[in-house]
This record gives C-alpha cells, sequence and structure tokens, in this order.
C-alpha cells in the first residue's frame, strides 16, 4: 500500500483534513473575515482545477490552502459574533424560541435544550436567527415544551465568553455554535404545539422507557437505569456513582449512542428482514428508515447521526454492489457532518467517536490481520486431520488475537482523548472494554428485542429481555466496580498546556495515516509509532495527580 493508494482509498481526506484545519485556525485566532475567505477558497478551487492533471505536488499544496480558507470561512459564518456582544452585561430579556433540541432531565417543572431565536424585544432584534442554550421553568399546568415547538419565554440573557474555559459547559456551547444562553427562564406560553411528528417521537420515546422497565424497574431500577442510558442515551438515569465508575473504567463511550449501538441495532435489523424475505431495494430502505426511527426518537444526538451516515453509506454500497471501503465511508461521513455541522469537530463526542474509528480501520484491522497470518498453532498438521480441540484452540486464539489487535488500536486514541475531556488516565480501559464491549453488543441487542416484543404488543417476552439483560448488566456492574478499585487502574491526569491534548491527537492520527499510506512499512516505525506517541505524550505532556 502507498500514499498514493491511501489517497485513492478514501480521497476525501484531501478536504476533510484541510477544512478542519481551517476551523481550528479560525476558532483559535478569529482572523478573516467570511468574504474574504471565501473569494480566496473560490480562487483557489479554479487554480486546483488547473494544477490537477498539470502539477500534482502544486495541486496538493493549492488543495491544503484551499481547504484551510474554507474551513475558516465555515466556521465565521457557523458562529457569527458582533465584538460588541462580548461588552454587553447580563440582562433581562423577552425572547420567542423554535426548539430544537430537549435536554432530557429530573425535574418535571425544568426544561433545558437548545433553539433558535425567531422573535425579541425591539432592542435584540440583532439576536433573530441565533441559536442558543436555554433552561427554564413552566408552570405545573403546562405540557414540557417538544422540539419543533415555539415557546415565548422571558429569563436572564447573558453573552458566552469567545474563549471559554478548558472542559467547561461554556466550551461545549460555543462547541455547537452558541453565543448566547438563557438563564432562570420562564415559560410565558406556547405559541406553536411541536408538530404531529415530534409529538409521535416523544411518545414513543416514552413508550420505550416503560418497556424497558417491564418486569425489572421494580425490583432492580439501578439496572434498569444502565439499560436506559444505554439503548436511549440518558445518562441522568444512572443511579448516583454510576457514572463516574464507568469513567474511571474508561468505557463511559457505551452509553453514548454512536457507532457501537448503530452497528449492533443495524446488523440486528437486517438479520430480522433477512428472515422477511424483502427485495434487497425494499430491504435498503426499510432498514435505514428503522435506523433513522430509532435515531431521531432518541434525540438525535450528533454521535448518533454520525453513526447513521456511515451505516447509510455501507448498505448503499452493498445495495450497489460497490466493494466496501471503511475508510472512504468515514471520510465521507466526516465530509458530510463538517459541511452542515462544521463546530462539531470540537465537541468532545466527535473526536472520540471519530478518532477510535479512524485508529480501528488504520491500525486496528490492519495489525490483525498481520497477527492472524502469523498464528499457526498446528501448522505441521493438514486441517483435515484436526480434532475438535484442535479448532477450539485456533478460533480462540483467532479472535483473542483479533480483539487484543482493536483494543490496543483504539486505546491509543481514547488514553490521549480521556485525558484531555475527562482528565483521566485509565491504564484499565483496555481490559475494561475488552470485557465489557462484547457484553455491551449483547444488552443492545437484548434491548431491541425487548423494545419488539413490547411494540408488538408481548409484554412477556420484554420482561423476558430485561431480565436477561439485567443479569447481563449485574455482571458488567460487577466488573466495572472490581476493575475501578485496582491499583493504579485510573490517574487523575491533565495536560501540562491546553495546546498538548489536541496536538498529540492530531499527531497520533497523522502518524497512523502516514504508516498505513506506506503500508505500516520499518520505515515509518512499523507498528510501534502510534504507541511511542502515545507514551512520549505521557512522559512529557502530562501532569498526573
Amino acid at each position: 500500500m502507498t500514499s498514493r493508494s491511501l489517497g485513492h482509498r478514501a480521497p476525501l481526506l484531501w478536504l476533510v483534513l484541510p477544512y478542519a484545519l481551517g476551523l481550528a485556525v479560525a476558532k483559535l485566532t478569529g482572523a478573516g473575515t467570511p468574504v474574504g475567505l471565501l473569494s480566496g477558497a473560490a480562487a483557489g478551487a479554479i487554480l486546483a482545477l488547473f494544477t490537477a492533471s498539470r502539477r500534482p505536488k502544486v495541486w496538493a499544496g493549492v488543495i491544503l490552502i484551499t481547504g484551510t480558507l474554507a474551513g475558516s470561512a465555515s466556521y465565521h459564518l457557523h458562529r457569527p459574533m458582533l465584538p460588541v456582544w462580548q461588552e454587553l452585561p447580563p440582562r433581562e430579556a423577552r425572547l420567542e424560541l423554535r426548539v430544537d433540541r430537549v435536554y432530557p432531565g429530573m425535574f418535571a417543572l425544568r426544561t433545558s435544550g437548545l433553539a433558535t431565536v425567531i422573535g425579541t424585544d425591539a432592542h435584540l432584534t440583532e439576536l433573530n436567527g441565533q441559536r442558543i442554550y436555554f433552561s427554564i421553568r413552566q408552570a405545573a399546568d403546562a405540557s414540557r415544551p417538544e422540539r419543533s415547538a415555539r415557546i415565548r419565554v422571558i429569563g436572564v440573557l447573558e453573552t458566552l465568553p469567545a474563549q471559554p474555559e478548558p472542559h467547561s459547559f461554556d466550551e461545549y456551547l460555543t462547541g455547537t455554535g452558541m453565543n448566547f444562553r438563557l438563564t432562570r427562564g420562564q415559560l410565558l406560553e406556547t405559541t406553536r404545539p411541536a408538530t404531529a411528528y415530534r409529538q409521535f417521537c416523544a411518545r414513543t420515546l416514552a413508550r420505550f422507557n416503560a418497556i424497558l422497565g417491564l418486569g425489572l424497574e421494580s425490583k432492580r431500577p439501578e439496572l434498569t437505569g444502565v439499560i436506559r442510558a444505554m439503548l436511549l442515551g440518558q445518562k441522568h438515569a444512572l443511579a448516583e456513582g454510576q457514572d463516574e465508575l464507568f469513567r474511571q473504567s474508561g468505557t463511559m463511550h457505551l452509553f453514548a449512542i454512536s457507532g457501537l449501538h448503530i452497528g449492533v441495532i443495524a446488523i440486528g435489523v437486517h438479520a430480522l428482514l433477512t428472515l422477511l424475505r424483502l427485495p434487497r431495494s425494499v430491504k435498503y430502505l426499510t432498514s435505514l428508515a428503522l435506523l433513522w426511527l430509532y435515531v431521531d426518537v432518541t434525540g438525535t444526538m450528533p454521535s448518533a447521526v454520525r453513526a447513521f451516515i456511515m451505516v447509510a453509506a455501507f448498505q448503499t454500497a452493498f445495495l450497489c454492489r460497490m466493494p466496501g471501503n471503511p475508510l472512504a465511508a468515514l471520510a465521507g461521513a466526516a465530509a458530510v457532518v463538517l459541511l452542515f455541522a462544521p463546530l462539531q469537530w470540537f465537541s468532545a463526542s466527535f473526536q472520540m467517536s471519530y478518532g477510535i474509528v479512524a485508529a480501528l480501520l488504520l491500525l486496528g484491522l490492519p495489525l490483525a490481520e498481520t497477527w492472524l497470518q502469523k498464528w499457526q498453532p498446528f501448522a505441521t498438521l493438514p486441517k483435515i486431520t484436526w480434532r475438535w480441540y484442535h479448532r477450539w484452540i485456533d478460533d480462540a486464539g483467532r479472535t483473542v488475537l483479533g480483539m487484543v489487535a482493536i483494543g490496543a488500536a483504539s486505546i491509543t486514541v481514547s488514553t490521549l482523548t480521556g485525558i484531555l475531556f475527562f482528565q483521566l488516565f485509565t491504564p484499565v480501559a483496555l481490559l475494561a472494554n475488552l470485557l465489557l464491549i462484547p457484553a455491551a453488543m449483547f444488552v443492545i441487542l437484548g434491548g431491541v428485542a425487548s423494545l419488539l416484543c413490547g411494540l408488538a404488543g408481548f409484554a412477556p417476552g420484554s420482561e423476558l429481555c430485561n431480565h436477561a439483560t439485567g443479569m447481563v448488566l449485574w455482571i458488567m456492574d460487577w466488573l466495572v466496580r472490581w476493575l475501578a478499585e485496582l491499583p493504579g487502574g485510573h490517574w487523575p491526569a491533565t495536560f501540562v498546556a491546553p495546546w498538548v491534548g489536541p496536538a498529540a491527537l492530531a499527531g497520533l492520527l497523522g502518524v497512523m495515516l502516514v504508516a498505513y499510506g506506506q503500508g505500516w512499512s520499518r520505515r515509518t516505525g512499523s507498528w510501534w509509532s502510534p504507541f511511542v506517541v502515545v507514551a512520549l505524550t505521557l512522559i512529557f505532556g502530562v501532569k498526573f495527580g
């Protein structure tokens, strides 16, 4: 495999990486204007067309500059900010909002989420069209606002800082394009209720919650909370202390609806539709429709949307009888997300999910393939003479080697992102993920089976599935507690400077890309190079304790 073949396998990487670089440059420096940056990007695109076939080296440089300019322009367009806003003090405001997302909460009379301003007081008209975070109370006899509803509120309007504190809630909000937040708010009235489809999604989510609690919630409510957190992304359903245990073991990602969840559910749905012997095109459309309904009902979380795009790319290639290309699908999914929601690049879930998947494709699968080629426990015996224990040893060895290779690849990224986003170094994460991910896959399939039984009106089936998943979760809970208590299993850790974490993560993925493009040859440090990057970062770039 050569560097040219890497570009051939995933040509969108030539655009995604410079575009992401431009986003980071614009956020850090704030330099440039949308008009100037877009003009430069347009000129670069024209120049790239003329140099593509004549001067490939010049073309590569032009693409790098053009993508960077386009990314910087996109940042300014998606987070427009007037300098005067930073000087405004907190003040009372009356706003009309269109609710875009509602965060699940534990308090019936309080609602928080993201919205778009569609109406303001006369002196705040520049806020029209701005996305905003809101936290409001509603009267006891008022219904909770749902997505797409239009509401009139009053509260304290605050400007978010241009450069918020790292790892703060303000940083999360600015990372999604917010410039303002409304706190201590009060719901005055609902000017237009949610659409029929959004009301259907809300009712379906409530029904999902009820189904996943059948037969189990009254006996083991803490296990029911874990099921709901894992299947529906409702982390608030976790019992007190559970989220910290999973964070300390490096397995908190199990509760973010992402590639693992969507992939397992897609496989289950595909198997079910295959049993129904549906035509290929009908099975394709039905599978994607059911997957998107699940994503939408559970809140259209960015990580779930990204995973859906990747699954849709794979299924489309399968429908068109095209060879699957996981790296191209990853780059395509990233391109789509960054085109419509570029500020997701700065979110923890984006960097963790795409970083780990990239590590699996670039390092994990090639390493597993290399190890499996060398795994010849009975090379002197013809396979036709193997007894059952020969086959068992061979299969077990292949399974373990594959899992270790994939786990080792993912741990390179999760080690850096764990310190970056959670301020935790978790050496126990590799063992924890090797033990818990297979169990989590069973829980996801069991939860889906419970939901299908419940939706079909077969309550005993749901109770049986809930009890089965509950037993697995009890074992998982015991394992997490045991792993969290291991000496040296987790350490408080921070990077010595704010730039070290992002730079180390970018360097790690860059090393993987180069080594993958060169076929993991000795010139690039072979398989050791990513682990050396992580080790050097831990030694020189991290403060422990």
